[in-house]
């Protein structure tokens, strides 16, 4: 049983992952793949590939918490977003009207004002809603901007030749390790790294021949499912801080996190699949059928559930899953102040 750090007291629950992992086979067997082709959000196929490269590792740069002080939602083009659904639908409309708007020489001067006209849009009261750091997204930009000028000559096809088709290497430094010079990407538990490396790989700019350093970009949604799921064991002093909402620290946070990742890297051995692949279906579990307030045992699936294929009737996790129809239902641990995730 492998414990971790920082006096935790967590332990990988190696028996419900593999019990798990029977089911998440069979779940991944009905869903579709996403090729990150949709035209609201993504370039479409074909584009220039330096193109598409900048769009990408300029949206997951910002990529993390849209929701702080309230949703992060509104109406774009007559139609209603929310969350990261928003920011891309707003980073997909920069992208048609100019893609050098996602140049490293542009982004390398973008301003905290830049980034508030850009991320907004019209909220169900009628009042513009904002994202809610700007200035801290700017910086990320900046940072990204100006260090792919400095290192890579402007091209994030140049980073990814450099790498050499390794994710991580002990020889030379591979996709994943080349990322971390950004403050954006210098998550230790490589959250929007590995989510880059997941968009671009499936758009044909990304090749990796070692899969063993592949992980899933862990964040709100594949906490809670392994939290739920009781992939992890956890001490009484955690339950009780995650039930009672109580801030985790850094060194905590990034604990937790690290014990998700074990355990779903365990899941994708188990099934003998990628866990980039493992972790579409993870996502799009958590974002909708075990969500944070009305999880599918006890709101029922919606058509959202069924459209996708991840359940109908009921959770196909249920008959396994310790947290099903519980009145005491765990969610994610509560760390909201990172750009990490």
């Amino acid at each position: 049983m492998r414990t971790f750090s920082y006096d935790t007291g967590i332990e990988l629950n190696e028996q419900q992952i593999c019990r798990s992992s029977i089911v998440f086979s069979s779940m991944l067997s009905k869903i579709k793949l996403d090729q990150f082709t949709d035209s609201r959000y993504y370039p479409p196929s074909g584009d220039d590939f330096e193109n598409v490269a900048r769009y990408f590792i300029f949206m997951v740069a910002i990529d993390h918490r849209t929701s702080r002080y309230g949703d992060f939602e509104g109406y774009v083009d007559g139609g209603f977003y929310h969350g990261a659904d928003l920011l891309y639908r707003l980073g997909k409309l920069k992208y048609d009207e100019d893609p050098d708007f996602f140049s490293p020489k542009f982004m390398a001067n973008i301003s905290v004002d830049d980034v508030r006209r850009w991320l907004r849009a019209r909220g169900k009261k009628g009042c513009d809603v904002v994202i809610w750091d700007p200035d801290v997204r700017a910086l990320l930009l900046r940072d990204l901007g100006s260090k792919l000028n400095r290192y890579f000559d402007g091209h994030v096809l140049k980073l990814i030749s450099l790498s050499r088709g390794f994710l991580k290497s002990n020889t030379t430094y591979g996709f994943i390790d080349r990322l971390k010079c950004f403050i954006a990407y210098s998550d230790p538990l490589e959250k929007k790294s590995y989510l880059l490396a997941k968009f671009l790989s499936r758009r044909g700019i990304l090749t990796y021949s070692d899969r063993e350093h592949a992980e899933v970009p862990v964040d709100n949604h594949l906490t809670r499912i392994a939290l739920r799921l009781g992939l992890l064991r956890l001490p009484k002093q955690v339950l009780r801080k995650i039930r009672e909402k109580t801030h985790f620290t850094r060194s905590e946070d990034l604990v937790i996190r690290y014990a998700v990742r074990l355990a779903f890297k365990l899941a994708s051995r188990v099934t003998n699949t990628d866990p980039l692949i493992l972790d579409d279906l993870l996502w799009l579990f958590g974002r909708h059928c075990c969500t944070r307030r009305s999880p599918v045992c006890i709101a029922k699936c919606s058509g959202k559930c069924s459209s996708l294929n991840l359940c109908s009737d009921g959770c196909p996790l249920g008959n396994i899953c310790p947290s099903n129809a519980s009145s005491d239902i765990l969610s994610e641990h509560y760390y909201v102040d990172t750009y990490y995730y």
